[in-house]
C-alpha cells in the first residue's frame, strides 16, 4: 500500500482541498493522510470563512504522520501563512520527503491574490525550492514570472523564467487560454505539450487540487514525471466528463468514476 500526504485547507463541502485529495488518493487505490493547514467555511457558490491552524500545530501534525506512517508521496496545497511556510519548510528539510507536488495557491481563478508578498517571498525561497512539481494556473505562473501570459508561447517564455530560479519540473496549467486548455510540462528545458479539449460542463471546483493528488499518487506508484502528469491529468479530465452536477454554484468533480483496487 503506497502512503500520500497531502498539506492543504479544508473544504467542509468536500470539492476541493484535503477533501478532494483523500478522495484522489483513495481513488487511485493508496493510502491518503493529511495535515491541515485552515479550515474554511465554504460550498460550492464561495467562501465564507477561514479559520488558520497555528503554525506549531501544522508541524505537530507533519511530526505525528511522518515518524509513523512516512509518506511515499506529498502534495502540497494551500499554505495560509507565512508562519506556516516556515515550519513547512523546515519540515521538509528535516524528514527529506520526497515526490514533492506543490499546487502553488497563490491567485485564485479569477485573479484574486491569495498570499501577501512577503509570504510570496518566503514560499518561493524556502518552499519552492524542495518541490519535485510545481503546478501554476496561468495567474501563478505569471505572478512567479513577473509577466502577463496569453498564449502557448508566452507560457513557455514564463516557464522559461521560473526556470532560473526552481530547478524542479513546472507544470503550467492553460485552462485559462482563449482558444485551447492544454498544459506545458517544463523539465530542464524540456517542453512538452499536453493537449486538451474545453469540456463543456461548469462544475471544476477543485480542479486543481485532484490533478496536483492524483500525479502525486502516479509518482508514489514510481512512475516518472511525464507519465504521472499524463494520467493525472486523465484521471482529472474523466472526473469532470462524468458531469456530476451537485449544488447552486461551481459544483465537484466526480472523484469516484474510476477506482483503482
Amino acid at each position: 500500500m503506497q502512503t500520500v500526504l497531502t498539506i492543504a485547507g479544508s473544504d467542509c463541502s468536500g470539492g476541493a482541498g484535503i477533501q478532494a485529495d483523500i478522495k484522489t488518493i483513495t481513488a487511485h487505490g493508496m493510502y491518503a493522510m493529511s495535515a491541515i493547514t485552515a479550515l474554511t467555511a465554504q460550498n460550492t457558490t464561495g467562501v465564507y470563512g477561514v479559520q488558520e491552524a497555528t503554525s506549531e500545530f501544522v508541524g505537530q501534525q507533519i511530526d505525528c504522520i511522518v515518524k509513523d506512517i512516512r509518506p511515499n508521496a506529498v502534495k502540497i496545497g494551500m499554505i495560509s501563512s507565512k508562519e506556516i511556510m516556515e515550519v513547512l519548510a523546515h519540515k521538509l528539510e528535516e524528514y527529506k520527503l520526497q515526490n514533492i507536488v506543490l499546487d502553488p495557491v497563490m491567485i485564485s481563478t479569477s485573479g484574486s491574490k491569495l498570499m501577501s508578498d512577503d509570504a510570496i517571498e518566503i514560499f518561493c525561497k524556502k518552499v519552492m525550492p524542495q518541490a519535485n512539481l510545481i503546478t501554476p494556473n496561468l495567474h501563478e505562473a505569471a505572478c512567479l514570472a513577473d509577466m502577463i501570459i496569453h498564449t502557448k508561447a508566452e507560457m513557455i517564455e514564463a516557464a522559461k523564467k521560473i526556470g532560473t530560479f526552481f530547478k524542479g519540473a513546472i507544470l503550467i496549467k492553460g485552462g485559462h487560454l482563449e482558444e485551447t486548455a492544454d498544459d506545458l510540462l517544463f523539465i530542464n528545458g524540456e517542453v512538452t505539450w499536453f493537449e486538451a479539449q474545453r469540456i463543456e460542463n461548469p462544475n471544476t471546483h477543485g480542479t486543481g487540487c485532484t490533478l496536483s493528488s492524483a500525479i502525486a499518487c502516479n509518482l508514489a506508484g514510481g512512475l516518472d514525471m511525464k507519465t504521472s502528469v499524463a494520467n493525472g491529468k486523465e484521471y482529472v479530465t474523466g472526473a469532470i466528463a462524468a458531469n456530476l452536477d451537485l449544488g447552486e454554484g461551481n459544483g465537484p468533480l466526480n472523484h469516484c468514476y474510476k477506482i483503482q483496487v
